[in-house]
């Protein structure tokens, strides 16, 4: 079992927090008897915050609350819910929508890079994901451990050793070269007399941390928040206890554990024989044999290292299928007829409806309706995984990715070759690259946390051009990290040259295509009046 650091509460604290978390010591726990304003603006400091959610919410939040009435509550011992009505309807007639009724808050704590990728899999949830851009991995927890993942078969193994020593070298690189990174960035980048010191010292930071990050460790840990309904909570717990890493299938044992402290009738379903157990058994069986039957038709194959951004399919006639789905809701015609008469229109004609469908667009959050959603795209992404991580996020498109190696090479950022740091960089990846060659073979699963952030990925991404729009537009910001900015304005030349979709490449009138030096500067600046407005 992977060592857990625990914390350490005052009396006075374990009886204010007693009331809010169901367990003190775990990293799984539900948050519970707070208004629903306070568990999101909780989880939204989380991100960017090194601190537990337990003591941001002692140390930030609860200064704010009203607590008398809340004294005879205690959420660490299971809350009494009165479920008659939901077990009859969900649990004996089937009603799936039922479940979708009651929601959680639930805190994922110190999970691994790759587990985190397991937990966001999900399109009808909400996650908030602690940011490598703004918290350093350079301290240790209170255990005295770097923040990484040990895995309990690993440790026992004859590698263990290796393991150990070799992850502790990789983040001692990232300690020892962080420092030295952000004196070099303040040299390239002075103050200027437009910022504060607190704004110009967190994009200074946020600099250094997005270079360094790629020495990073999938094995990294994290921590999420997500939020869901009792049906996605369900959803998720059968496709974590069917998957090969045993990380994901003991973190799913705890999260079972502490959401049915709050919502047991949605979850009653999970560890039956003849209902959870037997689809768990489906989704497990199949991938297997999915995997088996590949390996048995096909020859491993040398992987290409690189990054690349390619528009592997698209509807060459996709413009005109919007101007159809806009056409159709627009009228009383059948959808026949109105194929009919937009095929009779000239191409003019056809860019002219689209054009005003799309209207004057005050801001990026101005997006069309989904007439949009008519058209799709497929492309395929070879890039660093840090980048994937961000991409990986936009959960309402299609996104399937494969296994996390080596093969595909790794990125070495521009900063960290002009501060002439490329050679330590290099020697770090080394090592990452040497540790995952020794232990795929027999442990492929758990492999996977040798490799640094780095390495490449190879990923493919099918969205609509309404999703296309939202993810183009937001990625290719200027605070955004330079990895996935590449792929956003990428996406928008294929669709404009490749796919020859010009009036919705035109319609994207909000990809931002300018250079910055200091990415979250302009966001530090803004975050700073905000604060001083307040």
């Amino acid at each position: 079992m992977h060592p857990y650091a625990t914390e350490e509460f005052t009396a006075a604290e374990t009886d204010v927090l007693r009331r809010y978390f169901t367990n003190l010591e775990g990293p799984v726990f539900a948050l519970v008897n707070l208004p629903e304003v306070v568990k999101g603006a909780l989880f939204a400091r989380y991100s960017r915050s090194s601190k537990s959610l337990r003591r941001l919410f002692l140390d930030e939040f609860v200064e704010d609350l009203v607590l008398e009435g809340d004294e005879s509550i205690d959420a660490t011992i299971g809350l009494e819910r009165a479920d008659d009505l939901y077990q009859k309807v969900f649990f004996e007639y089937g009603d799936d929508s039922v479940a979708q009724l009651g929601g959680v808050h639930l805190a994922c704590e110190q999970a691994s890079n790759v587990l985190t990728k397991i937990l966001e899999w999900g399109r009808i949830m909400s996650y908030l994901e602690q940011s490598t851009r703004y918290l350093g991995y350079d301290k240790r927890l209170s255990n005295g451990f770097y923040r990484y993942y040990r895995d309990h078969n690993l440790l026992e193994s004859k590698y263990g050793a290796k393991y150990i020593g070799e992850m502790d070298r990789m983040f001692d690189s990232y300690a020892e070269l962080l420092p030295k990174i952000v004196e070099f960035t303040t040299k390239k980048f002075p103050k200027t007399a437009e910022d504060t010191d607190f704004a110009y010292r967190q994009a200074i930071r946020a600099k250094a941390l997005d270079a360094v990050r790629g020495l990073l460790p999938a094995s990294a840990l994290s921590n999420v928040g997500i939020y869901g309904s009792g049906q996605a909570f369900e959803s998720l717990l059968l496709r974590m206890r069917a998957h090969p890493l045993p990380e994901a299938r003991y973190y799913a044992d705890m999260m079972l554990t502490e959401l049915r402290k709050v919502i047991p009738s949605f979850l009653k379903r999970v560890d039956l024989e003849d209902r959870g157990v037997a689809w768990t058994n489906y989704l497990a069986e199949s991938k297997s044999a999915t995997g088996q039957i590949l390996r048995e038709l096909w020859d491993d194959a040398a992987a290409e290292p690189g990054e690349s951004v390619n528009l592997v399919s698209f509807d060459p006639d996709g413009e005109q299928r919007i101007v159809e789905a806009i056409a159709f809701a627009n009228s009383t015609l059948s959808d026949a007829e109105v194929k009919r008469r937009v095929a009779a229109l000239s191409p003019a004609e056809r860019a002219k409806i689209l054009t005003t469908y799309v209207g004057e667009r005050g801001n990026r959050r101005h997006r069309p309706g989904r007439a949009f959603e008519r058209t799709d795209y497929r492309f395929e992404l070879v890039t660093d995984y840090g980048a994937f991580r961000d991409l990986q996020r936009h959960r309402l498109l299609t996104i399937e990715w494969q296994p996390l190696t080596t093969e595909l090479g790794y990125d070495t950022p521009a900063l960290i070759e002009e501060a002439g740091y490329a050679a330590e960089y290099a020697a770090s990846l080394d090592r990452s690259r040497d540790l995952y060659e020794t232990l795929v073979e027999e442990y492929p699963e758990q492999a996977q946390y040798a490799v640094a952030l780095a390495f490449r990925i190879r990923y493919v991404m099918q969205m609509n051009a309404r999703e296309a729009m939202h993810l183009i537009e937001l990625r290719s910001g200027p605070q955004g990290h330079p990895s996935y900015r590449r792929v956003a304005h990428e996406m928008h030349r294929l669709i404009n040259e490749v796919a020859g979709h010009t009036s919705i490449a035109e319609a994207m009138t909000y990809v931002d295509f300018s250079d910055t030096d200091l990415e979250r500067l302009e966001a530090e600046r803004a975050s700073e009046r905000a604060r001083n407005a307040r």
